[in-house]
């Protein structure tokens, strides 16, 4: 009797876990190969959205039952069979079923929406969306419903209005999966040799980088400080996860030569900017912050050691920091990134740099931000929000590739935002004004930050400046004008070398525009930006030459 008991009771679990998962796995097609943990683990979640929508269509629930969570797993996992995919990716077993505000259902989540937003999403998204504007209009739409839900700090909520979408929608359409859920899960090949080489490169660049992190390691750690004078020059540790090097305050000023005023290369609010020489020879720039206290410490080197793990060919790269308190010095926090040989974009646009940038350069930088943008808000784990895109914060390599910096230290700066302030970190004139009026931040305020750093790439012109009449100017209303009056091509600065075609020019204006449309919801993402100015097509929907872009013909 009781080993029948005991064997009821062992069995139980098992049967519960045994439930058939109901999601439609074939919706994935095939299973792609990607050597790129980020790129891979970003698929697994996008998959598991596109299931998901699938599966509200079907049964007006957002998430199968939870007795089929472990079924569904494995089914997954069957599907993608090249690596172990929760413990690779950190996901937990609530991923497939972790509701945003308790909304599970197709009715719960109505109830939050007014009935004419719905109807909006049904119109602009239940469609093809073979094209850009189509696109843009679909998520636009979505990022309007996405204001109306509010959740709690637990709750992920950034992708439950895609879900809804992608449940009213032909999912079997690439283009669809594609617009809403910005993964090609279905692949094509010029996108997929492009993500070849991409990961190509990312994994030789990233075996160089430890490679070379651990031969310093082996020249200047513990076991040789002796030979470099009692470690003035040496290293603090080396974190072998993300390579990055914590610098004692010795080896900073040896480098800097005691911060010398004459290796000086930036000034801010944040404080001062240097150029140094490391040991090796390797030319770095420093960033020291001021008013610094000891209480940050354990905050900001687990911000670095996070932004040290986002590496991307268009962000700086980050070498390594130093925390310290000296009697002399007071507390100190610097970081370490490479030193850009071309310095930044500001520098030649208003600085010192006394040729003007021909159309090609400017193209190649207008394109490298982009891309390392697209990169914060949907490549790193966890995503990033600039908050202080600007033209001194766009560095220039040797070869004029665009170095996105500054990224998630925004809140270590003395004005910048934290969780206990409301204070907006951000420079005048770049700031969206949703995020300057009302501290409202996501990944389109950066958007809007974008636009402004294209305006004035195009224009030559700064963000504010002074007209012709001699009055103070917004760069995002006298482009705007000149749009909304068929002038796009003014905004084009005089005596650009080698112009492209004026399709192109006017199509770089008229995106610098969008991106700087005062309503957040008007404003595309900025892996649409991206695909826009990485396509051959020259045509920009006219919808942006309205004043209010994506309100119908009946409102202007």
């Amino acid at each position: 009797m009781w080993l029948i008991f005991l064997t009821i009771v062992l069995t139980l679990p098992t049967l519960s876990l045994s439930v058939q998962c109901p999601l439609n796995i074939t919706l994935l097609r095939s299973s792609p190969s990607f050597g790129d943990p980020v790129t891979r683990c970003l698929y697994v979640i996008q998959a598991l959205r596109i299931l998901q929508s699938d599966y509200l269509r079907r049964t007006g629930s957002f998430f199968p039952p939870p007795n089929s969570t472990f079924s569904c797993w494995n089914t997954l996992q069957s599907f993608i069979n090249q690596y172990d995919i929760r413990s690779s990716c950190n996901l937990p077993s609530s991923s497939i079923s972790q509701a945003c505000m308790n909304i599970t259902t197709r009715s719960q989540f109505q109830a939050y929406v007014p009935a004419s937003e719905l109807q909006s999403v049904s119109a602009n998204c239940n469609q093809s969306l073979v094209n850009d504007a189509s696109c843009a209009l679909c998520t636009a739409t979505l990022s309007k419903v996405e204001s109306y839900i509010t959740p709690s700090s637990v709750d992920d909520c950034k992708a439950i209005a895609s879900i809804y979408a992608g449940s009213l929608s032909n999912l079997d359409n690439p283009a669809i999966v594609k617009c809403l859920f910005l993964m090609d899960l279905y692949g094509s090949s010029g996108n997929s040799h492009r993500l070849v080489v991409i990961v190509v490169f990312s994994t030789l660049a990233l075996l160089l980088l430890v490679l070379g992190s651990f031969w310093a390691y082996l020249r200047l750690g513990p076991k040789n400080k002796k030979d470099v004078g009692r470690g003035e020059m040496g290293l603090g540790s080396v974190n072998q996860s993300t390579t990055l090097i914590r610098f004692t305050f010795d080896a900073i000023k040896k480098a800097t030569r005691n911060f010398s005023s004459d290796n000086i290369i930036g000034r801010g609010g944040f404080g001062n900017v240097y150029k140094g020489v490391l040991y090796d020879g390797t030319q770095v720039a420093l960033k020291r912050f001021k008013n610094c206290s000891v209480s940050g410490d354990d905050s900001f080197a687990h911000e670095v050691e996070v932004i040290a793990s986002v590496r991307h060919v268009n962000l700086v790269a980050l070498r390594g920091y130093c925390t310290a308190t000296t009697n002399l010095e007071g507390h100190q926090r610097i970081i370490v990134t490479d030193l850009m040989q071309n310095g930044s974009l500001y520098d030649h646009l208003f600085g010192s740099a006394r040729k003007k940038l021909s159309w090609p350069i400017r193209q190649k930088i207008a394109l490298g931000t982009a891309r390392g943008l697209a990169y914060l808000h949907y490549g790193a784990q966890p995503s990033i929000i600039h908050r202080d895109i600007k033209a001194s914060n766009i560095l220039l390599d040797d070869m004029f590739e665009a170095k996105v910096a500054d990224f998630g230290l925004a809140k270590f700066n003395p004005e910048g935002m934290t969780h206990m302030s409301t204070r907006v970190a951000g420079t005048m004139g770049y700031v969206a004004p949703e995020y300057a009026l009302y501290g409202q931040l996501t990944e389109r305020s950066d958007v809007f930050s974008f636009g402004v750093v294209l305006l004035e790439l195009l224009s030559g012109k700064k963000a504010l400046h002074v007209d012709n009449d001699g009055q103070p100017s917004a760069l995002t209303d006298l482009a705007w004008s000149l749009v909304r009056n068929d002038r796009a091509l003014d905004v084009i600065e005089d005596g650009m070398q080698e112009l492209g075609p004026p399709q192109v020019l006017e199509k770089y204006v008229l995106v610098a525009v969008i991106c700087c449309h005062p309503q957040l919801y008007a404003r595309p993402t900025m892996d649409q930006v991206v695909k826009i100015l990485e396509t051959d097509d020259e045509s920009v929907s006219s919808i942006v030459e309205r004043p209010i872009p994506f309100e119908s013909e009946s409102n202007n």
